[in-house]
């Protein structure tokens, strides 16, 4: 539990690092059946597993190195607008 004298940023740290191992074995128990369908399912799903495939991927690198960084900069920015009108 956060404390109220705890940043933001060490807050959206910890959170990272608590879920972290988490995602990325729901990433890769997710792509192992869909590596193994691409591989050695039919051509004509080939291109529904690969746009699965890519997605379940970048799904995954988004949520944790994009999504956290952006939500930081979107807090400063919005404290830093909060304290430009309240002057």
């Amino acid at each position: 539990m956060a404390s109220k004298d705890e940043k933001f940023d060490d807050i959206c740290e910890r959170a990272i690092n608590e879920t972290l191992a988490r995602s990325l074995n729901t990433t890769f128990t997710t792509l192992l059946p869909l590596l193994s369908i691409l591989f050695f399912g039919s051509e004509s799903i080939f291109y529904f597993i690969l746009a699965l495939t890519v997605g379940v991927t970048t799904g995954a690198y988004s949520s944790i190195f994009i999504a956290t960084p952006g939500l930081i900069i979107w807090k400063r920015w919005a404290d830093k607008k909060a304290l430009v009108k309240k002057a």
